[in-house]
């Protein structure tokens, strides 16, 4: 349905096709209340059925971007291994507030970020086993830094899981002592 098709609708018309583009859109999976409105202005709504759509959907709970953070924290941090500031700045790219994304990630402690740190270390070393060493730090890094993991937080998991794997000496145990 485009612009000018909708201009023709009645504001309750209007109203019920927005209603049922967000109502698709939370079926496939929870949403922000701001990746409805950018849905909704892409399908040619106006400002005013936006709105007052997306305020009767908070209102009756059904967008919860409080919620939504907790969700995807939990969800993004557990299956793909992100850190605290992976989360805040995937929350804010969603729409998210910056303080509730803060919140939000803020529940994965510095001991939980740090045992799955360790746990992705350890799930790439097992294919890394041909490689030299400044290659196996090189990746292992990047793969955390990517990830959103903290560098001194990288550098001392990556030293510890290395040396938990056979190596005695590794060239970040070198790199801290220069």
């Amino acid at each position: 349905m485009n612009a000018e098709t909708l201009a023709e609708l009645t504001p309750q018309e209007r109203a019920k096709r927005a209603k049922e583009v967000c109502f698709d859109l939370l079926a496939a999976r929870p949403r922000t209340k701001d990746e409805l409105r950018q849905a909704l202005r892409r399908k040619g709504f106006d400002e005013e059925t936006r709105e007052t759509i997306l305020g009767k959907l908070d209102t009756a709970g059904l967008v919860d971007d409080e919620a939504f953070a907790e969700v995807w924290v939990r969800s993004r941090h557990t299956h793909q291994g992100l850190a605290r500031s992976a989360l805040v700045a995937e929350l804010k790219r969603k729409g998210v507030d910056a303080e509730v994304a803060a919140r939000a990630a803020g529940e994965v402690g510095r001991d939980l970020e740090e045992q799955r740190a360790r746990e992705l270390v350890r799930k790439r070393l097992r294919s890394m086993s041909g490689l030299d060493e400044a290659t196996a730090v090189r990746r292992l890094l990047g793969m955390l830094a990517r990830k959103g993991y903290p560098q001194g937080l990288s550098y001392a998991v990556v030293r510890e899981e290395l040396r938990e794997a056979g190596n005695e000496s590794t060239l970040l145990d070198e790199a801290v002592q220069d």
